[in-house]
């Protein structure tokens, strides 16, 4: 990342460290704390790059913004294998490097690549359970995964568009791509709205059904068989991975990886509105074709925000001897996810501007309210 990527929000802090010993190579980015202290996942994969990590940190600066959550955006990244049987000794190392930042400036969570006994390993070399967020539940945290709290916002964020747009949930086609812990959370939660599943994907393939998919089913598969569980599929009912993005239905749900959906695909999508489960899936230009052919689409930072509701409940839970309620959260996180759907749609409607467009002005502006009254939005110069 260079220096004239900066801009009036930030980065505000950029710090990369490395182990020779290890051959660790790691990157923490702080963008913007006018909100509060820097919160955003750790991601390890052996691509990780500074530029990457800085992107993921302003999404998280508008994620906590657009929630109305007191937390700025920050995000670290290591540069390995998640799969490598140095794992554990390599995050040590990390950490370790970043003692002087955790959890002072930075308190690490999950994202790509790392599990909850991560977390608790984060917190055992620094001695300091606020080290970090996401450990198992026996360690007091919050089992995001296990109770689904990304995927079931994003649920209700389909459900609030959908009565927005004046159409039932209760029968509408939805495809899923991704049916990792948010894709399945999704999933689950929309059959029990009524929502028929049409179609879900996996990195081992996809599988549609236009008659719909027995949800309960796939979701046992998937506990026992990982992602191979599509494999089981009747082969009348695999397609190529990428197809489920294609397939004739009213709702999409793009939430595995990030830049999926570019022009091209934006023209062949036949969904009338997509939600986005992943971070940041559509590319700016695909957002704009969509919206011409009318269809909407509910951006990253609003839909799944339901993981930085959940982390804000154990953010605060951190130093208490008291496991925070997952009925709590789950009910904060409905209530968070529907309303600002229903408030960026009926904004971009009135405003005749992209849904993103209007959730960036609504969290931009409450960054900006933060950053005038602590007295750091940038000096405007004098002409000489």
């Amino acid at each position: 990342m260079d220096l004239h990527e900066f801009d009036e929000w930030g980065p505000e802090k950029i710090v990369s460290v490395a182990d020779s010993r290890t051959g660790m190579r790691g990157v923490l980015v702080i963008d913007n704390t006018a909100r509060g202290s820097g919160k955003g996942g750790t991601r390890m994969a052996p691509g990780v790059t500074v530029a990457e990590i800085a992107r993921l940190a302003r999404v998280m600066t508008w994620k906590w913004a657009a929630v109305d959550l007191f937390h700025g955006g920050a995000k670290a990244g290591i540069r390995w294998d998640p799969t490598s049987p140095d794992k554990e000794t390599v995050l040590r190392a990390f950490v370790r490097r970043l003692a002087d930042q955790i959890p002072s400036s930075y308190v690490a969570g999950l994202d790509m690549g790392m599990t909850e006994a991560d977390a608790a390993i984060i917190q055992d070399e620094l001695g300091d359970r606020g080290a970090a967020v996401g450990v198992p539940e026996e360690l007091g945290g919050v089992a995001y995964d296990k109770i689904g709290v990304t995927g079931h916002g994003v649920a209700e964020s389909v459900d609030a568009a959908l009565h927005l747009l004046e159409r039932p949930t209760a029968g509408s086609r939805i495809s899923v791509q991704g049916f990792g812990a948010v894709g399945l959370a999704a999933a689950r939660r929309l059959h029990e709205l009524g929502a028929v599943v049409v179609a879900l994907s996996t990195t081992e393939g996809a599988v549609h059904d236009p008659d719909g998919l027995d949800v309960p089913y796939w979701l046992a598969q998937r506990a026992e068989h990982g992602d191979a569980c599509v494999k089981l599929a009747p082969a009348a009912h695999r397609i190529a991975a990428g197809e489920e993005l294609l397939v004739d239905c009213e709702v999409l749900i793009p939430a595995a990886i990030q830049d999926v959906i570019d022009e091209r695909l934006a023209g062949q999508i036949r969904a009338n509105l997509v939600v986005e489960g992943a971070n940041l899936p559509t590319s700016p230009a695909a957002e704009q074709l969509l919206a011409e052919r009318g269809i909407a689409v509910v951006p990253d930072f609003i839909a799944n925000a339901g993981g930085v509701v959940a982390a804000a409940f154990a953010m605060d839970a951190r130093y208490s001897p008291f496991r925070p309620d997952p009925a709590a959260i789950m009910a904060t996180v409905a209530a968070r996810m529907r309303a600002n759907t229903e408030l960026v749609l009926t904004e971009s409607r009135r405003t005749g501007t992209l849904p993103r467009a209007a959730a960036m002005r609504l969290a931009q502006d409450r960054v900006r309210t933060a950053m005038a009254l602590r007295g750091r939005l940038p000096r405007v110069r004098s002409a000489e």
